[in-house]
């Protein structure tokens, strides 16, 4: 259990809480508020000129929708919403608020997830390239509130081209409609040993009908392939997750 000493070093958070109302309190009263599932602290808007893109991302986690501002940040949201081991995951979960020589500075990281064994972590999208002084110092405020509060911080920028173009793939088979249990069981029977992809689905049975659900699968990652070494493909070797974990 995490112990914080009152208002640790002057550290504040805002955030908006299950019964919607919006609260402003020191880290140490709110570190373990269930971020990964609370409503987004602040509305993003659009306006002419904009260089980033507003959207929702629908998250397979959650079964609701995730507010990002770029490409990159949804790119993000997608391989949060692919590790198995997220439990809960938020968009703009919290604004931190902390002390500076110029007065008090806020910040609202991109994502909040929860992982399955309980641990927090908080996740800044920005490329390396884009990165300026206040950016710096709103990172690091952020990874200390963190590190005081029992969390994770991350700060991400560019992904592998290769692993995001199979994960991206993937999700658009995220949704529970793919997930149909006959065919479930015979492919997980059939890839129990590792086997190219098309012949396995061939073993089943119609691969139009059996594709859809054997990217259900491995999108949730209960059955394994590896999606950073080349483009999926027929001749890719499906397996088991156990063996890769």
């Amino acid at each position: 259990m995490v112990v914080l000493p009152k208002g640790p070093e002057g550290f504040e958070v805002e955030y908006v809480d299950a019964d919607g109302v919006r609260r402003r309190v020191g880290l140490a009263e709110c570190w373990a508020e269930p971020f990964g599932r609370l409503p987004p602290v602040r509305t993003v808007r659009t306006y002419p000129g904009q260089k980033s893109v507003t959207r929702q991302y629908w998250a397979a986690t959650t079964r609701g929708p995730l507010l990002v501002e770029s490409h990159l940040e949804r790119h993000h949201a997608m391989l949060l919403d692919f590790d198995p081991q997220v439990a809960g995951l938020a968009a703009q979960p919290f604004r931190l608020f902390w002390p500076t020589r110029r007065g008090r500075r806020g910040h609202v990281p991109d994502f909040f997830a929860r992982r399955a064994d309980g641990e927090g972590l908080v996740v800044d999208v920005r490329p390396d390239d884009r990165i300026e002084p206040d950016d710096a110092e709103a990172f690091a405020a952020t990874a200390r509130a963190c590190e005081l509060a029992g969390w994770r911080f991350s700060r991400v920028g560019a992904v592998d081209a290769v692993l995001l173009a199979n994960v991206k793939w993937l999700a658009g088979y995220r949704h529970p409609r793919y997930d149909r249990p006959e065919l479930r069981q015979s492919l997980l029977e059939v890839f129990a040993a590792p086997e190219a992809l098309f012949a396995g689905v061939g073993r089943v049975g119609d691969r139009l009908e059996v594709l859809p659900v054997l990217y259900h699968l491995l999108w949730r990652q209960l059955l394994h392939v590896d999606l950073d070494k080349g483009m999926l493909g027929p001749d890719n070797m499906v397996g088991p997750a156990e063996r890769v974990r």
